[in-house]
């Protein structure tokens, strides 16, 4: 493997969510495959798409004499369909080879043939069935938790603001024309589209 990596390129891919988080973890995990820091591409930001700048420096150069490391398969992305077609990009259009660390299965340099391909596409295939189908199953159970949850009268959005105590003698002088929209919202301490609402409530429980 060693003389594998005299002849080639190695690079690195290293992703964070947000610029508070620490990317230390995965550039050490590189580092220790061989990758040297200069040719390691760090993006903070979401995995949810690849529109990622040092992402994008990356892909252009890639091609058949480049191997690239990641940490883990979601470091390189989140979205299992565009990972699906990221991956066919980087292995088939670029012809490079891909390692995921804490996947051994993940490594297109196992075997150059028909068989070794098809072992890596299979296991990614599947890794996308699996993350779609708990994100499935994640969205069930939030649906499920909040139709209970309002079947024990638990109320969901933003608390609602009470009526002050002078608000149906303002509304009376309001409706009456007596008070100008301005100056009845002025009298409740509230916002003119709030009392507005808050009228509107009223009149129509």
């Amino acid at each position: 493997m060693e003389g594998e990596r005299k002849g080639k390129k190695i690079l690195g891919y290293a992703r964070v969510s947000s610029y508070e988080q620490n990317e230390d973890r995965q550039v050490i995990a590189l580092k220790q495959m061989g990758v040297p820091e200069k040719q390691i591409y760090i993006d903070k930001q979401s995995g949810r798409d690849f529109n990622r700048p040092q992402y994008q420096r990356l892909l252009k150069k890639l091609d058949e004499d480049c191997v690239l490391f990641v940490k883990s398969i979601d470091r390189l992305g989140r979205n299992y369909a565009d990972l699906n077609e990221q991956w066919r990009k980087i292995t088939k259009e670029k012809g490079a080879d891909i390692v995921v660390i804490d996947m051994p299965i993940l490594d297109t340099r196992r075997e150059r043939n028909l068989l070794g391909t098809l072992i890596s596409d299979i296991v990614l295939v599947l890794l996308s069935y699996v993350a779609e189908n708990e994100r499935m199953n994640i969205r069930q159970r939030q649906a499920e938790g909040i139709a209970a949850a309002k079947a024990r009268g638990v109320k969901f959005g933003r608390p609602q603001v009470p009526l002050p105590d002078n608000f149906y003698e303002v509304h009376k002088q309001w409706r009456e024309k007596k008070l100008t929209l301005k100056q009845a919202a002025f009298a409740c301490g509230l916002a003119e589209s709030t009392f507005f609402d808050k009228a509107k409530e009223y009149e129509n429980p």
